[in-house]
């Protein structure tokens, strides 16, 4: 309940007043997000030794949720973020958990997830990305879409072939030579947060940012997006009930036919059922966060 009300809090105090404003003008808050890594939401479920509060995919959602209530879009760049972080803590080295997760965890370093490609979407098998092996380096090449955070971010966490049919994930600092970045896209909403094409041009990357094994990419990637998934399904949850809760307030206070448009039965069913909805996807949510948070077999299913 504190974890609720602390993310609330934050929601209320710094995001809600500012969000109407940010998308408006495609403003990346970056020093109010930098401040929720006060409040622990940089490394929500990463481990307390490099900084991480080590909570429950549950107590995320409820995080994510009340976040969202305050700005759907930074809070989604935020979950995207504990997503990256997280895939470094359980899939990464002792040398890359210490180098790159002290500062996520704070918000100095804003990390990418890098799957969606222009021409295969989100299908991992189809991708056209390529990291040669050069002995010490891998020779990085191709394009990736729809990126959250990209040009602003520091860290990418890049799926690319590594072979015919092998899928390895990269580790790229932003500051390595021909990373290059397109257009901030136009969208309909969520323009606080940018989301830019990533491209790769004969990128030299460390042997030592191979995050696991090579050909445990596709592994990674997935189990991601298992967590990922609840993460913004959580914010979609926020954004809904800060919706209905506005709808609610207004209709008591609109009349129509000289009472209030809350007397009338029709919108008091269309609320009812509104509410109906909005609590059956909540459970929907928070019973995938417990599969994961038991490891269960079948949490795929249920994300």
């Amino acid at each position: 309940r504190m974890i609720q009300e602390a993310a609330m809090s934050f929601s209320e105090t710094l995001l809600m007043p500012n969000a109407a404003e940010w998308d408006e003008k495609k403003h990346f808050p970056k020093d109010v997000i930098k401040e929720a890594a006060d409040y622990g939401f940089a490394g929500i479920y990463v481990k307390e030794d490099v900084g991480g509060v080590n909570l429950g995919r549950k107590e995320a959602s409820l995080i994510f949720e009340a976040l969202s209530t305050g700005c759907v879009g930074t809070s989604a760049y935020i979950s995207i973020h504990n997503m990256c972080a997280w895939m470094i803590d359980v899939y990464g080295n002792e040398d890359q958990r210490q180098k790159y997760l002290p500062s996520m965890t704070t918000f100095d370093l804003f990390g990418s997830y890098c799957l969606t490609e222009p021409n295969s979407g989100s299908d991992a098998i189809a991708m056209k990305s390529t990291a040669e092996d050069k002995g010490d380096y891998f020779l990085l090449n191709g394009e990736k879409a729809f990126i959250s955070g990209a040009g602003d971010s520091d860290v990418f966490l890049v799926m690319a072939k590594t072979g015919e049919k092998e899928i390895s994930c990269l580790i790229v600092d932003g500051d390595t030579e021909g990373l290059k970045f397109g257009k901030n896209e136009t969208k309909m909403g969520w323009n606080v947060q940018p989301t830019r094409a990533v491209i790769f041009e004969d990128c030299k990357i460390p042997k030592e940012n191979l995050l696991g094994s090579r050909g445990q990419g596709f592994k990674i990637a997935m189990s991601g997006l298992d967590g990922g998934r609840v993460n913004i399904a959580s914010c979609s949850l926020g954004g809904a009930a800060f919706c209905l809760d506005t709808a609610t307030e207004y209709i008591k206070t609109r009349k129509q036919f000289g009472k209030p448009l809350a007397n009338f039965q029709y919108l008091q069913f269309k609320l009812a059922q509104m509410a109906t909805d909005l609590e059956a996807s909540r459970l929907m949510v928070r019973n995938a966060a417990d599969m994961i948070d038991q490891n269960s077999e079948e949490k795929t299913m249920y994300c």
